[in-house]
């Protein structure tokens, strides 16, 4: 069930980011440069309170919130949501039986 749960989301994060990138090389086009949506810009855009209360908890961890999460929401939000998807999609993979079976 939890291996079900990981692919689940893993493949709606992995769709999520394709979308992203649609949505960054429309904006791109239109732009005539290159633009990317950081993952921070996104977060805040869709749940700001989320993202503040995020950060408020993370002022306990004087290092965890501009060591690890600054540059982890300055990276675009398509490649963000990519990687964790497939992170997600390794950990639930189904792994292959053996043909051979020992008894």
């Amino acid at each position: 069930m939890l291996r079900f749960l990981l692919r689940f989301v893993g493949f709606w994060l992995v769709a999520g980011g394709f979308v992203a990138l649609i949505v960054d090389g429309t904006r791109s086009i239109a732009a005539s440069r290159m633009l990317f949506t950081s993952a921070g810009d996104a977060w805040y855009a869709i749940a700001p309170h989320a993202l503040e209360r995020t950060e408020a908890a993370a002022s306990g961890a004087a290092w965890l919130w501009p060591r690890i999460m600054v540059p982890l929401l300055s990276l675009p939000a398509s490649l963000l949501l990519v990687l964790v998807g497939l992170a997600l999609l390794g950990l639930g993979r189904v792994r292959e039986r053996s043909r051979f079976q020992v008894s």
